[in-house]
């Protein structure tokens, strides 16, 4: 009988370490069990696991290095001060400027606090002992989409009114009469209801996919370990799962990049005047 697996839900990988190809058991392939904790601490009947406290510790870095950089900003600014000026200025001319244009100096705060935010949680699954982006679970992407949908949906009403806010959301210029119709309530679902949930599932499958794509590498390489020609394919799967390490850099940099690109580009269409 092949041996039962040793999976602890508060294990972020939990797999018999004695369990290896030709030894009477299966590959252990990543599940639920790789996205399931117990609590780790409860305040006041509100447990916290291990993916709430890398939500918790992500803010609190961004908010301290910023803090850090600019509590005390000096004209002639230190190295901690000029990187997150550069940082900063990414985010203003890059996307708050190049997308929304004159009136984005009031939304750059919002973006540059989303961008570093979402970095931040993604980059998680590459910290020794964290090694879990906080994006992978679907309630972070949810909140943060939330926080851009009450946004854009504030600025539309508030710009254009109750009515012009429902033309700018619902009707756009330039059709013929009969064809809106169906544009209408194809507008409708499209700008008020599947923007917030795109946005939030367009962030949670790629970090999600790209934890559990590790994962497979990563098991696969002990799992094969025991025998000659199974240390030989372990090391190319470890090496796979340094490979994929090094593209997920690159990934949860720009899936911040999309999240808040995005949502200037809402916060755009929602400063516009209906048509």
């Amino acid at each position: 009988m092949p041996k039962e697996l040793a999976v602890n839900s508060d294990q972020t990988l939990a797999f018999e370490t004695d369990c290896h190809l030709f030894q009477d058991c299966g590959y252990p392939a990543p599940s639920l069990w790789s996205f399931q904790f117990e609590p780790i601490f409860s305040i006041g009947g509100f447990d916290f696991n291990k993916p709430a406290l890398l939500a918790i510790l992500g803010s609190l870095l961004v908010v301290g290095f910023f803090w850090a950089a600019f509590g005390n900003a000096k004209v002639v600014p230190g190295k901690l001060q000029m990187v997150a000026e550069v940082l900063y200025d990414f985010v203003r001319t890059g996307i708050g400027r190049a997308v929304i244009g004159k009136q984005a100096e009031s939304f750059v705060p919002l973006l540059v606090t989303l961008f570093f935010t979402v970095w931040m949680f993604n980059l998680w699954a590459i910290v020794p002992v964290a090694q879990l982006p906080a994006s992978s679970i679907i309630a972070y992407p949810i909140a943060l989409a939330l926080v851009v949908w009450v946004t854009y949906m504030t600025v539309t009403f508030r710009t254009n009114g109750f009515v012009g806010g429902i033309r700018n959301l619902c009707v756009p210029g330039g059709l013929p009469k009969p064809i809106y119709v169906i544009v209408t309530p194809i507008e409708l679902l499209s700008n008020v209801f599947l923007r917030p949930f795109t946005l939030a599932v367009r962030l949670f499958a790629n970090m999600f996919a790209g934890h559990v794509l590790i994962l497979v590498f990563l098991i696969g390489a002990w799992y094969m370990l025991g025998t000659v020609v199974g240390t030989f394919f372990a090391f190319g799967s470890l090496f796979m799962t340094l490979v994929i390490t090094v593209f997920e850099l690159f990934i949860q940099a720009l899936q911040a990049y999309v999240f808040t690109i995005l949502t200037a580009t809402y916060i755009s269409g929602a400063l516009e005047e209906p048509h």
